[in-house]
């Protein structure tokens, strides 16, 4: 077998092999595109994880229909049957919106509201801390 044979056996993928190439400046290209390989795979990996940061924590529209609508309806007004069976509070409404802070909503949505022995409103599942923190800040904008 030829040296040259032999050491094209030697090679492998992926990496520099010095005795195929010919010109310094395809070794200067060799490491320039590797580098710019890099960085596309940087800034790839970089952009999936940031994608799947913000899909795991869910739009507080998405949260508050999944979790909030069946009785507080899409709009935040409680004009459902659930809602009015429970006699829920009208989230548009200024005033309603001014009775309450924030951290008694936050609780509110973290452990359910009891009245008495009663649960008026069982507490959301599997919602994080930010995603509740959200979902205030959307029900304080339903107001009119």
């Amino acid at each position: 077998m030829a040296r040259r044979d032999l050491m094209a056996n030697l090679c492998l993928p992926g990496r520099l092999c010095f005795q195929h190439l010919s010109k310094p400046s395809q070794l200067q290209h060799k490491k320039s595109t590797e580098k710019n390989m890099k960085r596309i795979l940087l800034i790839s990996t970089a952009a999936l994880m940031m994608a799947a940061v913000s899909a795991s924590a869910a739009e507080p529209k998405e949260t508050f229909a999944k979790a909030c609508a069946k009785c507080h309806g899409p709009d935040g007004k409680g004009d459902t049957k659930m809602g009015k069976k429970a006699e829920v509070k009208d989230f548009s409404d200024a005033k309603i919106q001014a009775s309450f802070k924030d951290e008694e909503m936050t609780k509110a949505i973290k452990d359910g509201v009891k009245d008495g022995e009663k649960i008026r409103m069982k507490p959301a599942e599997g919602v994080s801390d930010e995603e509740i923190k959200a979902l205030v800040a959307y029900v304080r904008g339903l107001k009119k």
